[in-house]
């Protein structure tokens, strides 16, 4: 059994694609050439640099090396890896069919391979750091094999996906070469050891401690339930110095590993209207299923969703703000680097 990377587009576009049709699909544009008809890769090399003649040959090679393996080496029962750009986690599906060609495309989706998603939004933080660093490698289909990797997530598979170890979360996660680092994906690693750090220092209700402060810095006035049974709100927030102007948020906060369904969501609703709030935030830790953003269009001006993305999004835009004693207990620097760029 192997195990495979895949992309869902630079950006996550293809995403709802992908799990929805249960697909996974090479998306280079203009490629409508059937790969199955093609004898070795330097037939590949060729119809590539045809259809992008501006092009230089290192980075065609780059191509051939990923497209070609989605047509010729992949087979029913490998696994394909999909990291998700919506929310921070790993989509994990099983090949179940052979190579398809669609002549008609639409471009890009020429070229598709039937799959089974086995595992829906596995927080990255299940995943080892290693195995996390082999999947921000900037590659769009690539066969993962570093570090064991088959055998620890078929041990995580059979584990029902749960986190694969307990791992020191202040540890820096050392590249295996220069070369690695070269091609992987630093800023997705620099949120996964910050996302790591905050799953150990605000476990449990501790989390909602850290969405309280968040909101204080935004400049909310909060209440915040004791642990236990909180009576649908973990938090209540309202604008000004005494929280009685508006919005007025009724905040539900999950620290668990899962995604949440919709109907954990729609007790969030409920709960909105029984303390008179103005609109909901529920914030989840392991994220949410993937029918939840979609289902939940109908209540965009009633409820926001925070993923860890936008968790740690606001936590960047508000750091500065926060009480001292809690950077303290989650101390962050800030730093430039030269972003990467595709190579001609």
């Amino acid at each position: 059994m192997a195990i495979w990377l895949i992309r869902a587009g630079s950006h996550g576009e293809y995403e709802h694609k992908f799990i929805q049709e249960a697909r996974v699909y090479v998306t280079w544009e203009g490629l409508d050439v059937n790969l199955a008809n093609l004898k070795q890769r330097a037939d590949l090399t060729a119809a590539m640099t045809e259809r992008s003649p501006d092009k230089k040959p290192k980075a065609i090679m780059n191509w051939v090396s990923q497209v070609w393996p989605f047509a010729q080496e992949m087979k029913k029962g490998d696994l394909v890896v999909l990291p998700l750009k919506s929310q921070p986690a790993i989509q994990v599906g099983e090949i179940t069919g052979d190579y398809h060609f669609e002549s008609a495309g639409p471009d890009p989706y020429f070229h598709w391979r039937p799959v089974k998603w086995i595992a829906e939004a596995v927080p990255r933080a299940n995943f080892g750091r290693d195995l996390l660093y082999t999947f921000g490698a900037f590659m769009t289909i690539c066969r993962v094999q570093r570090n064991n990797a088959e055998q620890r997530i078929a041990a995580m598979r059979a584990n029902s996906w749960k986190p694969e170890t307990v791992v020191a979360a202040t540890k820096a996660t050392t590249p295996a070469s220069d070369e690695a680092a070269e091609d992987t994906d630093l800023e997705a690693l620099a949120l996964d050891q910050i996302a790591q750090l905050i799953a150990a220092r605000f476990k449990g209700h501790g989390l909602t401690r850290l969405v309280e402060a968040i909101l204080k810095a935004q400049g909310y006035t909060t209440y915040r339930s004791a642990e236990g049974a909180d009576g649908g709100a973990d938090i209540l927030a309202g604008a000004g110095p005494l929280g009685f102007e508006k919005p007025r948020l009724c905040v539900e906060v999950k620290s668990e590993s899962g995604p949440i369904d919709r109907p954990t969501v729609d007790k969030l609703l409920g709960a909105v209207a029984k303390f008179g709030a103005d609109e909901g935030l529920f914030v989840s830790w392991g994220g949410f299923k993937s029918n939840v953003q979609k289902e939940l269009a109908a209540s965009f001006f009633r409820v926001r969703l925070w993923t860890q993305k936008e968790l740690l999004e606001q936590l960047f835009a508000n750091y500065d703000q926060l009480d001292e004693d809690l950077k303290a207990e989650l101390p962050l620097k800030r730093i430039w680097m030269v972003a990467a760029q595709e190579e001609e």
